[in-house]
């Protein structure tokens, strides 16, 4: 056999043992007639101990090298607190070489050294790094605790094709074309969504999958094109249900895969509150530094700036920090305000006046500002002396990112939160529609078959019609300010259905070319249905304490979609092309 333990097996209950290991050399040190390996496996590490004149090839040896050796294990005289083997050490009376290793074409031990194109371009080595097995393991944790939590909640696991008909979902689809059937071809599914609801009609009550999901979108660190989410639908369900189920799910990964419990329920934000505290829908709730509208409060001001925005129908929105920035810190601020798009930043510092003794505001804005107008908005604001004021006046969507950022930005310069806390929201209650000013249309905000909220169903159409006052049952799960989750309650009444459609100019002939196959399958007695779901490479990124999913990836691709280690995507041979009747124009 090639071994008898693994490199993390041994302590010092096994001294005396005779033993086999086998692994790479993680390390190897030359003192005088002695030789001193670390030896690595999946498992961890155990130091080997050589007597170069009994086994001379030891000198031969380089990182990397796969070896097996035999030897006996032997209680350390000092123990190496670092290591889990570290009481122990084995001293070799055998050694083969299993296979040499050329000389490392990237820095192991020093990540930050190597470009991103050479760590996916020696991906096989880059796996091998401790960090990068400890986050494939997470993963593969994180797995586990998800079937183990789904099957004893009486969900059923089922596979769902991954060669379907195109149905739009927000990005473009990957194109396979069909061999068989000449100028068609199949897609590749960016969720499961369509297939999940027809199980919801075929009876199923219960599903969920590990699914994987490829969508042609642009990269970024946590984009892929093909990723997994852990897709879960419920018949008979309210919005409540969904949540319990969620929470009891995360709570069960979170416990197996690093040990970190969990508090539920977990806070729920209305889309409007949330937006109106924190600027997003995905707030980081694991500090309290909140925005205020505080247009009524400067409406009256002399400031052009804020003049000007209200007559725009925008809004002024502030920010108190219980802080005295220095200048170079609110020039940083000002500066990501304008890359969120924001015209600039009024920076205002709370002062206490020498002649009055009263609290008033400094900066270049407060001299547009009336004695009254300050007072009430450091009452407003709850502003104490030396606080420092941020004020945003644009557009909702403009004002709201640009302050929402800074907001970020403030807390991870004051360290406001212990970045080991994991802080779960549900937001809920989004716009069922947007406007689209461009084509003056409305648009569904989520998907066509998420269902309204009921009393909203009355400004669909008719003489209460106002289709932005009409809320969605739709909902998405933030952890530390990142979205990790959404799902909805959907429509699984025609009649509904329809005025939705009727809403967003959408024919019924032209959502039965695009959704044809789901909508027939409404016809036979579709039950009330829902669900959502989690993106696992997100999720476990998180819990490994990165945003970058690529890290929590065996094989990802790099910005360009390319994976610098297989050459993929490649040429297509001029045989295969004639298969499939394709044509590539240059």
């Amino acid at each position: 056999m090639y071994r008898t333990h693994t490199c993390n097996e041994l302590r010092e209950t096994d001294s005396g043992k005779n033993v086999t290991l086998s692994g790479w050399v993680h390390s190897i040190r030359l003192h005088g007639g002695l030789a001193f390996l670390d030896l690595r496996d999946r498992y961890g590490i155990t130091q080997l101990t050589v007597n170069t004149e009994d086994i001379p090839e030891v000198k031969t040896l380089r990182r990397e090298f796969v070896i097996q050796v035999k030897g006996i294990v032997r209680k350390k005289p000092e123990a190496n607190k670092k290591l889990e083997t570290g009481t122990i050490e084995v001293f070799v009376e055998e050694l083969t070489v299993l296979n040499t290793c050329e000389v490392i074409p990237l820095d192991l031990d020093n990540p930050l050294n190597n470009t991103d194109e050479t760590r996916l371009k020696y991906r096989y080595l880059d796996l091998r790094r401790p960090q990068m097995q400890h986050n494939i393991k997470m993963k593969h944790l994180a797995m586990q605790a998800t079937r183990e939590f789904m099957n004893s909640q009486g969900f059923y696991e089922i596979e769902t094709p991954l060669l379907i008909r195109s149905t739009p979902e927000g990005a473009r689809d990957y194109i396979v074309p069909s061999r068989v059937n000449p100028g068609k071809a199949y897609s590749l599914p960016q969720s499961p969504q369509i297939y999940k609801q027809i199980l919801m009609v075929s009876g199923f009550d219960r599903y969920y999958q590990i699914a994987r999901c490829l969508r042609d979108e642009d990269l970024r660190a946590d984009r892929q094109p093909e990723f997994t989410q852990i897709d879960v639908e419920m018949s008979f369900c309210h919005q409540e249900d969904v949540f319990t189920v969620g929470e009891g799910l995360m709570k069960n990964i979170f416990k197996k895969t690093i040990n970190y419990e969990l508090k539920t329920p977990f806070p729920r934000i209305a889309y409007d509150d949330s937006m109106l505290k924190y600027g997003c829908d995905k707030p980081d709730i694991r500090y309290e530094l909140f925005l205020q509208d505080v247009t009524e409060v400067v409406k009256d001001s002399e400031f052009s700036v804020f003049k000007n925005v209200i007559e725009d129908s925008g809004i002024i929105k502030a920010l108190s920090i219980d802080h005295e920035f220095a200048r170079k810190d609110t020039d940083e601020f000002t500066e990501l305000a304008k890359v969120y798009k924001a015209k600039g930043l009024v920076v205002l510092k709370v002062i206490t006046d020498e002649a009055s003794k009263q609290l008033r505001l400094e900066g270049s804005a407060a001299k547009y500002l009336s004695t009254e107008i300050q007072m009430n908005l450091i009452r407003e604001l709850d502003a104490k002396e030396k606080s420092t004021i941020l004020i945003v006046a644009d557009q909702f969507k403009t004002c709201n990112d640009a302050l929402a950022n800074i907001r970020k930005e403030v807390a991870k310069k004051l360290k406001l939160y212990d970045e080991s806390a994991f802080a779960f929201a549900w937001i809920y209650d989004f716009p069922s529609f947007e406007w689209n000013s461009e084509d003056q249309k409305w648009d569904a905000a989520h998907h066509i078959f998420t269902m309204p909220k009921e009393e909203h169903l009355q400004y669909l159409d008719g003489k209460d019609a106002d289709p932005g006052k009409v809320r969605a049952l739709c909902y998405d799960l933030v952890l530390n300010g990142v979205e990790v989750a959404s799902g909805s309650i959907r429509i699984n009444r025609r009649d509904i259905q329809e005025r939705v459609m009727n809403v967003i100019g959408l024919t019924i002939e032209d959502a039965e070319k695009k959704f044809g196959f789901l909508l027939e399958a409404f016809k036979y007695g579709a039950p009330p249905h829902g669900g959502f779901a989690p993106g696992m490479d997100r999720l476990v990124a998180l819990m490994c304490g990165t945003n970058d999913i690529r890290e929590v990836i065996a094989f990802p691709k790099n910005k360009q979609g390319e994976c610098p280690m297989d050459g993929c995507p490649s040429d297509i041979d001029e045989k295969v092309r004639r298969e499939l009747h394709l044509k590539v124009e240059k």
